[in-house]
């Protein structure tokens, strides 16, 4: 090193240390950060005597059209709540000031504690994120009479009720990065543990019903364990296993005493000070500049059966109603469809819609249309890698392309199935030919012998017992007597059947084949060895069509 060029390099780094040493003297304020041109813009609005009809038509606007928060928005001031969280002996005198809602403690049955932390959060909802917090208010009507009176019928503070307004923003698709999903972020264990149903079908964390009596459930067991509502809500965001370890360390069951100490993480240490501010915010939302709210409308909804696999499109036709409105209801049917399950289960639809589901139902039939689209293969690509991408099975992919082997090359075209299903509601007469499979022939009739059964009779004339009680009115295919007269029709016989071919042309369904030829998909299924709803122009069918003579 130089002799000469020493000297200059440490009078350098003196005069850095100089610099560094002034920065940190400076006062650290709460808001040090200058405020951003979007805080700006809220804090006019909030200083406005009312709010402008057209502001209120955008955030309603924004609460119809943002039905899918996924994950709840992100912290933009992080530094900022943790030196306020952790800035406790601050002891700023604003009594004087306070709203009258902040002065009234019988307001509340969750413990109510005032202090810089919860006055962050307090400007944190009336002006950081006003336009989120007017849209969860909003949203919140859905949900807080069901989710009150549960809390009440288990004898807990209904304040309790806004914990999802911290948690989701009271949406229940809502996912975070940490995996926790619905309505009260549940984690998929937790759920489990406490009751929920979580699989490939269904996820009842996003089941407002079913997640807030397990969150009740839960949110108890936690009290019990710590007697205090603030470390029961301070586990439930943390996990009870940490609260437990941070009161063992400090010696302490009060959670503001915890929150000194840095053991605590900041999610947690600012999420009972943000509950509190959601709960008063929420109890008093005009005092806090959240006026003219039209809240939506508590949830309602008629619980009805529908068989497995049944989609909510086909609900929703048979209802009468749009495919949202039944999605909804049901946001935690994973596919779209009912689950598979002995005998059937249970759905939600609109209020007065069960028995139009009951009668309608029935007559729903499913049009699987295909339609291809063309992959070129590139370097790398696999069948197992192309049938992931498109969601389709492998002896899909190789049908579709007349492939024995699993082998491909660069460049080759691929046709790729794309099945798309469109439901139909059958007018009545069409839905009682379909179920009998009657034809135009003339009926035979047949007397009911003693000794005789359905299935027998059946047998004898080549249809099942189903059909047979179908074409006579019978709601079992036991309900039948001796000398009672059965009407049997030639269509439905497999002696009265031909064989014809047909050739799948463009934009042909199973569905639309059948109706031309006055027969069922399934049947069309059956007599050519289909295992799926997949054909493709040029294939060859085999048709079985009753005589007309």
């Amino acid at each position: 090193m130089s002799i000469k060029t020493y000297p200059l390099r440490a009078l350098l780094i003196i005069v850095l240390l100089q610099l560094y040493a002034c920065a940190a003297q400076q006062p650290t304020m709460v808001n040090s950060n200058p405020p951003s041109a979007d805080y700006e813009q809220a804090t006019n609005k909030a200083s406005r005597p009312a709010m402008a009809a057209a502001e209120h038509a955008a955030d309603r606007q924004a609460a119809e059209t943002q039905e899918e928060l996924s994950p709840p928005e992100p912290e933009q001031t992080e530094a900022q709540e943790v030196k306020a969280i952790e800035k406790l002996a601050v002891d700023d005198d604003k009594s004087a000031s306070e709203p009258a809602a902040l002065k009234v403690q019988n307001l509340y049955d969750f413990p109510v504690t005032i202090n810089p932390q919860v006055r962050y959060y307090l400007d944190y909802f009336q002006n950081q994120h006003r336009a989120s917090s007017r849209r969860w208010l909003i949203r919140s009507g859905r949900y807080l009479t069901m989710i009150k009176a549960k809390l009440v019928k288990a004898g807990m503070p209904t304040d309790l009720a806004y914990l999802p307004m911290i948690e989701s923003g009271y949406t229940l698709t809502a996912y975070s990065r940490a995996r926790a999903v619905g309505l009260w972020q549940f984690m998929r264990g937790t759920a489990i543990n406490y009751g929920l149903t979580v699989n490939s079908y269904v996820d009842e964390r996003c089941d407002p019903i079913k997640s807030t009596e397990a969150a009740i459930r839960y949110l108890r067991a936690l009290y019990g364990q710590f007697n205090s509502w603030p470390l029961a809500v301070a586990a439930y965001n943390a996990g009870e296993g940490k609260i437990q370890k941070a009161i063992r360390r400090y010696h302490s069951n009060d959670f503001w005493e915890l929150a000194r100490h840095r053991y605590l993480r900041a999610e947690t240490k600012r999420y009972v000070p943000k509950l509190i501010a959601a709960i008063i915010v929420s109890k008093n939302p005009a005092e806090y500049g959240f006026k003219n709210i039209v809240y939506d409308k508590p949830l309602r909804f008629e619980e009805a059966r529908v068989p497995s696999y049944t989609s909510l499109r086909a609900v929703a036709l048979a209802c009468g109603v749009n495919y949202r409105v039944v999605r909804q209801l049901n946001r935690f049917l994973r596919r779209g469809i009912s689950p598979p399950a002995p005998g059937s289960y249970e759905i939600r639809v609109p209020p007065g819609k069960a028995a139009e589901l009951s009668r309608n139902l029935p007559r729903v039939y499913a049009s699987t249309k295909t339609h291809y689209k063309t992959h070129i293969v590139r370097r790398h690509d696999t069948i197992g890698r192309i049938c992931r991408f498109y969601k389709i099975s492998k002896m899909t992919l190789l049908r579709a392309n007349n492939l024995r082997k699993a082998k491909l090359r660069p460049g080759r075209y691929l046709r790729i199935p794309v099945t798309t299903t469109r439901y139909v509601l059958l007018s009545k007469r069409e839905y009682k030919w379909r179920l009998a499979g009657r034809g135009n022939g003339k009926p035979l009739k047949h007397r009911i012998r003693r000794g005789e059964t359905l299935a027998k009779i059946a047998r004898r004339y080549h249809v099942t017992p189903q059909r047979l009680a179908a074409w006579n009115g019978l709601h079992s295919v036991n309900q039948i007597r001796a000398g009672r007269m059965l009407l049997i029709y030639p269509g439905g016989l497999a002696a009265e059947q031909r064989n014809i071919y047909y050739q799948v042309r463009g934009g042909d369904s199973l569905w639309t084949i059948a109706r031309k030829f006055n027969t069922q998909a399934d049947s069309i299924k059956r007599w050519n060895n289909l295992k799926d709803n997949l054909i493709h122009p040029g294939l060859k069918l085999v048709l079985k069509i009753a005589d007309a003579g």
